[in-house]
């Protein structure tokens, strides 16, 4: 929890007890479904609570954003947003129910107020929002393909509207079709900690 506060010091005391409340409780669902590797829960705050709020890094959401995280699992990084952001409504979508289950009495247990949840393929979701944002769900230019029909055109934020991906390793190849609407940040530029040597923040206005 300390490398929650190193970063983000200015955190309210319901958001403090927030955070707090999530190893127990991730720890206490991964035993049951597994959402996060067994490896890797030891970790859940470097490797996926402050990992998710890389996104706020690069974009203070303004009241009222509405953001859909597709490929939630459980709860990632939409949980952590949601908790950072309060006056933001978030919607978290992932294919396999067991996982959504885990992030709903997730978001239930610590009280988080500004998210909702469903069960389905990202193809089905038809709702629109400000930004999808998502943690190496799939390809890009797959991704891209399936929620262009999610971005509203009404803008609220510095960034336009788009897509916001937490990836990973080499993306060269990878963001090249959609270079010129495509911005990456190193997270290592703002977290010090070696596993971010690699990691990314990948936006693309849509």
């Amino acid at each position: 929890m300390e490398i929650i506060l190193k970063y983000f010091p200015d955190l309210t005391e319901t958001q403090k007890q927030q955070f707090a409340a999530l190893y127990d409780l991730y720890m206490d669902w991964n035993s049951k479904i597994n959402v996060i590797s067994r490896k890797d829960i030891e970790n859940l705050y470097e490797h996926h609570v402050l990992h998710s709020l890389g996104i706020a890094q690069i974009i203070h959401f303004k009241t009222g954003t509405r953001i859909m995280d597709l490929g939630t699992g459980g709860g990632i990084p939409g949980i952590p947003l949601a908790i950072l952001f309060p006056e933001v409504q978030f919607h978290l979508v992932d294919s396999i129910g067991k996982k959504v289950r885990v992030a709903t009495e997730v978001a239930n247990s610590i009280g988080l107020k500004n998210v909702t949840f469903r069960h389905a393929r990202a193809e089905e979701e038809k709702q629109q929002f400000d930004f999808v944002v998502s943690r190496a769900v799939m390809p890009l230019a797959d991704l891209l393909k399936i929620i262009r029909k999610n971005i509203a055109s009404e803008q609220h934020n510095a960034l336009p509207n788009g897509l916001i991906c937490l990836k990973g390793g080499e993306l060269a190849n990878e963001t090249m079709p959609f270079k010129h609407k495509t911005t990456m940040y190193d997270l290592k530029n703002y977290f010090d900690e070696e596993f971010f040597d690699t990691k990314k923040v990948v936006y693309v206005a849509v």
